[in-house]
């Protein structure tokens, strides 16, 4: 039987019956939001964290380790919005909160959740095991990536998230990846695949913090949304954004291509909080 290839609101219709049939990771009492955050405590997931502060007070300093994490009022009461990295063990982790008055540690819960594998073959051989002159380029590439995501904007910007376009998705989030049977990196963004020249918008207000030519992710813009939370394209065809630009949900940032390494024209987009890659799922607001 040969099945046809869903779109994205098709796919994410048919996770949303999925759940309704079967017993997954989110437990029904973690099944809340935030602003536009959907509450999924697993490795690559969100955990919304509830702190004991009422909203007319201050906003409090929250550290996940050393990164500071996003902290948003909602309900009447402050919450920490928390990014959790896909390497992260399930179990027990904690915050630390300042107020300024005292600092205390609060726990959170992440549970376990296994990914599917995904296996391509890539053609260009330098882009699954680089050359010297490559790794030189890639270390260069990779510092400048730390210092982007570290760029936190003082306020969330947007009060909605969308999808930055419609097309097929071909790689869920989170899948353990190899490239020509070699294991590489866990996949941190969905793969939405069109033709080239298609357009690319961006799904909410942000700030346009970097954008270039990258040896894997070919064209790349990084927008900031606030509080640290950004997205990423990869792979683009043409930028109609430069660093320093402000844009607002629906605005042209650029085009569907195939740069860097890649099988075919689509687009890599990554959500990310306090520095690493979650769902771009949980904060799509239908």
């Amino acid at each position: 039987m040969t099945l046809l290839p869903l779109n994205l609101r098709q796919y994410h219709w048919l996770l949303i019956a999925i759940v309704l049939i079967l017993p997954l990771h989110i437990a029904v009492a973690d099944d809340q939001k935030v602003v536009f955050f959907e509450n999924d405590p697993v490795p690559g997931g969100i955990a919304i964290v509830p702190l004991d502060l009422p909203d007319t007070a201050n906003a409090p300093s929250v550290k996940l380790g050393t990164r500071e994490v996003a902290v948003v009022a909602d309900h009447g009461h402050w919450h920490a919005i928390v990014g959790i990295a896909l390497a992260t063990e399930p179990g027990q982790h904690s915050l630390t909160m300042s107020t300024g008055e005292k600092t205390s540690t609060i726990e959170f819960q992440v549970k376990a959740f296994k990914y599917e594998e995904q296996r391509i073959v890539i053609k260009d051989k330098r882009k699954v095991n680089p050359a010297p002159l490559d790794m030189e380029r890639i270390n260069k590439e990779n510092k400048r990536i730390r210092e982007v995501k570290a760029y936190r904007y003082k306020t969330l910007l947007p009060d909605t998230f969308q999808l930055p376009l419609e097309g097929i998705l071909t790689s869920p989030f989170g899948l353990r990846r190899f490239f020509n049977d070699q294991p590489r990196r866990p996949h941190g963004g969905i793969d939405i695949a069109a033709d080239t020249g298609t357009p690319i918008y961006a799904p909410a207000t942000g700030l346009v913090v970097d954008t270039g030519n990258y040896f894997f992710n070919g064209n790349t813009v990084f927008l900031e949304h606030g509080l640290g939370l950004q997205t990423f394209y990869a792979h683009m065809d043409k930028i109609h954004v430069k660093p320093g630009d402000k844009v607002n949900a629906g605005d042209l940032i650029g085009e569907i291509g195939a740069t860097g390494r890649v099988t075919g024209p689509h687009l890599h987009w990554s959500v990310g909080l306090n520095g690493t890659w979650v769902n771009p799922w949980l904060v799509i607001d239908e």
